[in-house]
């Protein structure tokens, strides 16, 4: 890592600097609650200053000229030194984010995954789709431009993961961006600034900005300099972020959460391996990264002859899981990322208490222990049965360890629980009946639907969703078209006279 003060993680056109303000802000560790960094806090001017720069060097720079062989050798650059950072980067996304450290350090790998995909795919495109105008004397080209400069506002559960999706396939296609990461976990982020300046990438290229969403983000969305905003979050922010960028006609890309279904039909639960299989993933589901996951499936939707078996199961394992400190050997779910996020779970699952629910399991915070202090932010995983759409917690993202039960008994009753919420972001379906299976999966309005699994992704595939979980996607072939404009070049071989004038 470099060797700048600890207070200057504002990164413009090249060097590394301190607010304009000279405001600070603590990083806590939401395992103790304690302060273990301090950050830069910009506001406005920091991001004018940035996007300013991000200006300059999309305009007068190379990057956006520089051949897609060179752009792509410096993204595999960069996934080497993620490789070589893994340990490194995967412990700071532990103390950051809350979650384990095998969890940071599988992170590190998806993250060096993204730049390799993206490096791959843009080097192995040709020279534009040749458009057949009907004449041997016209020659027709659509080829493929960076945007311009990109605003990239990301969340803090995954901090270095969804800051990836971003700079990866901007960087590819030639852009030049400024980067907010999230105020509460912004560390990775700046550390794979640090890893893009080593890598070397031209100044200008990369800017990030460190401070909240109310100032820097706002100013971000709706600075004229700025050609794209992508931005990863909450519901509530993502709109006020459209309604920003419209007035300037930007190109915005938005992934806004989920409430996501996991569907379980009985014959999935017909063997033992199978049941177990179920309740296993269900687990993985909804209590990965203590359910902070944007498709986390804390929606069981399970057929009501096996409701009773499976959830009593269910409760007995989430009774089991061990929590604490993401840094501590053996624990297997840390924190939640701070005291409001701790806060509103607890809310949620009073109203479902309230509303009608049964508490199976946890609903609590645990005991403090060697690996819990009393003052970290734990919540312990929660089954909550009996539950339906008109509940608050079922309707609602939590962003917490909560999961509801609701059941059903027919393939069409699956189907209309499945579908019925606002968001579509991802969902899954349990069968043994590779027929149904088809059937339901081709049903529902989610943009990642898995069969017989839970969470897994790739970056080839397309990742977004349906309704208000967004508009765009990340990853995949369309991942990196969010960067780009098309641009339509006619050239006439043999130009004369049209004679439409007479004159």
């Amino acid at each position: 890592m470099s060797g700048r003060e600890a207070q200057q993680t504002i990164h413009v056109d090249g060097a590394w600097r301190s607010a304009a303000s000279g405001a600070t802000r603590e990083i806590l560790d939401p395992a103790d609650g304690r302060s273990f960094a301090v950050v830069a806090e910009g506001d406005e001017k920091d991001a004018d200053t940035a996007v300013e720069a991000a200006r300059r060097a999309f305009d007068e720079g190379a990057w956006p000229r520089t051949p897609a062989a060179e752009r792509a050798a410096l993204l595999r650059r960069v996934a080497d030194f993620l490789v070589r950072d893994r340990e490194e980067l995967g412990l700071l996304e532990s103390r950051d984010a809350g979650k384990t450290v095998e969890e940071g350090r599988v992170d590190i790998d998806c993250v060096a995954d993204a730049f390799r995909y993206f490096a791959d795919l843009v080097a192995a495109e040709g020279a534009g789709r040749v458009v057949d105008a009907g004449s041997p004397d016209v020659h027709s080209v659509v080829v493929h431009e960076p945007v311009g400069v990109c605003a990239l506002i990301t969340p803090w559960n995954y901090p270095l993961l969804q800051a990836s999706w971003k700079v990866a396939p901007a960087l590819a296609a030639g852009n030049s961006f400024v980067i907010k990461p999230s105020e509460i976990t912004p560390l990775t982020t700046v550390a794979l600034i640090e890893l893009l300046v080593e890598a070397g990438l031209p100044a200008g290229v990369a800017n990030i900005v460190t401070g909240p969403g109310q100032s820097v983000g706002a100013r971000l969305a709706e600075h004229p300099g700025v050609d794209l905003v992508s931005f990863t979050g909450g519901l509530v922010s993502g709109t006020k972020v459209a309604r920003a960028a419209a007035e300037g006609v930007k190109k915005v890309a938005l992934e806004l959460g989920g409430k996501n279904p996991n569907v379980v039909f009985a014959d999935a639960c017909a063997t033992d391996e199978g049941f177990d299989t179920a309740v296993d993933q269900a687990l993985n589901a909804a209590f990965i990264h203590s359910g902070q996951v944007c498709s986390a499936g804390g929606r069981l939707i399970i057929e009501e002859s096996v409701r009773d078996r499976f959830v009593a199961e269910l409760a007995r394992r989430a009774e089991r899981i061990r929590l604490g400190r993401g840094t501590e050997q053996g624990v297997e779910c840390g924190p939640l990322v701070s005291e409001q996020q701790r806060e509103k779970t607890e809310a949620y699952v009073a109203s479902a208490l309230v509303e009608g629910a049964v508490l199976r399991a946890g609903g609590r915070r645990p005991e403090p222990s060697s690996a819990r202090p009393a003052t970290g932010y734990f919540y312990e995983p929660t089954v909550l049965d009996r539950c339906h759409r008109g509940m608050k917690v079922v309707r609602e993202e939590v962003f917490g360890p909560v999961l509801t039960v609701e059941t059903f008994r027919t393939e069409d009753e699956a189907v209309a629980l499945a579908n019925d919420t606002e968001y579509g972001l991802a969902g899954a379906v349990w069968t043994a009946d590779a027929g149904r299976a088809r059937r339901v999966a081709g049903r529902l309005r989610h943009g990642t639907v898995w069969i017989n699994d839970f969470h897994p992704y790739l970056p080839q595939a397309e990742w977004g969703g349906f309704g208000k979980s967004g508009v765009g996607r990340e990853l995949g072939p369309a991942g990196l078209a969010e960067y780009r404009e098309a641009k339509h070049v006619y050239h006439n071989l043999r130009p004369k006279p049209v004679r439409w004038f007479a004159g």
